[in-house]
C-alpha cells in the first residue's frame, strides 16, 4: 500500500477521534522514509506529534525527529524550499524549548531570499482595538492582500475560520492577545485543533519571554510581533508564514 493511501487511511482515523490508531500509521511511514525522503518524513512525525497531543501526551520525540529531518532537508542541494524548511525546524525546536536551535535555523532561514508569493490567500485580524486592526488592514493591503477578515473576540474568529476552512481557504491569522472573550492561546489552541497547518502570528503588547507570551508560541503559532510594529516588521512574519505554507503544500 502506497504512502499516499496510507496517509489517507490515517488521516481519517485522525478525523474520527481515533488518535493512537492514526499515530501509529503516521509513525510507520514517517520512520519508513526518513532515510530517503526527509521532507515527507517530517511532516508525518508531524502528524504523528498532533495525534499524541489529541490524547493529552507528550509528543517530544516525534517534534525533535521532525526538526532534525527538516534541518536535514535544508542541506540537500538544489532543495526547493530550504528556507520554509529551515523556519519549520525552528518552530519544532522551539516547541521542544530548544532556543539555541531553534534560533540557529532561524537566523540561517532570515538570511535567504524567499520565494516570490503570490497572493491570494485571505487575511484573518482578530483584535478587540479597532485603531489596530484599521492599522494591519492598511498594512496587509499594501502588501497586496485584499481578502480580509476582522473579528473583534475570539469566538466569532473561530466561527469565520471555520467557515474559511469549509470554503477550501487557508488564511493567515493575526491574533491579539489580550481578547474580551478568550485567551490568545485559547483561540490559537482551538484554531489549531481544527487545522493543524494554520499560520497564526501573534500580535501582543507583552514581552516575548513571558508565561502568557511562551504559552502561545507552544501552541504552535508561526511567528511574533510585538507592539508597537512596523509594517517592516509584519511584512518579515507574513514572508515565514508563506515560506511555511509554501512547504507545506
Amino acid at each position: 500500500m502506497n504512502t499516499k493511501i496510507n496517509c489517507e487511511i490515517a488521516l481519517t482515523h485522525l478525523k474520527n477521534k481515533q488518535f493512537i490508531t492514526a499515530h501509529n500509521l503516521f509513525l510507520d511511514q514517517a520512520e519508513s522514509l526518513k532515510k530517503s525522503e526527509y521532507l515527507k518524513s517530517a511532516l508525518l512525525f508531524m502528524l504523528a506529534a498532533e495525534c499524541k497531543k489529541r490524547q493529552g501526551k507528550e509528543s517530544e520525540n516525534e517534534i525533535q525527529e521532525a526538526g532534525n529531518l527538516f534541518v536535514k532537508y535544508s542541506k540537500l542541494e538544489n532543495s526547493p524550499n530550504m528556507r520554509g524548511a529551515l523556519l519549520c525546524a525552528s518552530k519544532c525546536f522551539l516547541l521542544q524549548g530548544e532556543f539555541d536551535k531553534a534560533k540557529d535555523a532561524y537566523q540561517k532561514a532570515k538570511v535567504m531570499i524567499p520565494t516570490k508569493i503570490h497572493v491570494t490567500r485571505p487575511i484573518v485580524i482578530i483584535d478587540d482595538s479597532k485603531a489596530i486592526s484599521m492599522k494591519l488592514q492598511n498594512y496587509v493591503e499594501k502588501l497586496g492582500y485584499n481578502e480580509i477578515h476582522i473579528f473583534e473576540n475570539g469566538k466569532d474568529a473561530i466561527k469565520g475560520c471555520k467557515k474559511l476552512y469549509s470554503e477550501n481557504k487557508s488564511p493567515i491569522v493575526l491574533l491579539d492577545m489580550g481578547l474580551p472573550d478568550l485567551e490568545g492561546d485559547v483561540v490559537a489552541s482551538k484554531l489549531l485543533k481544527e487545522n493543524l497547518h494554520l499560520q497564526i502570528i501573534v500580535i501582543t503588547a507583552d514581552e516575548k519571554n513571558t508565561s502568557r507570551v511562551n504559552k502561545t508560541i507552544s501552541s504552535g503559532v508561526s511567528a511574533f510581533i510585538q507592539k508597537p510594529f512596523t509594517l517592516d516588521e509584519l511584512k518579515k512574519s507574513i514572508d515565514i508564514t508563506e515560506s511555511e505554507y509554501s512547504l507545506l503544500q
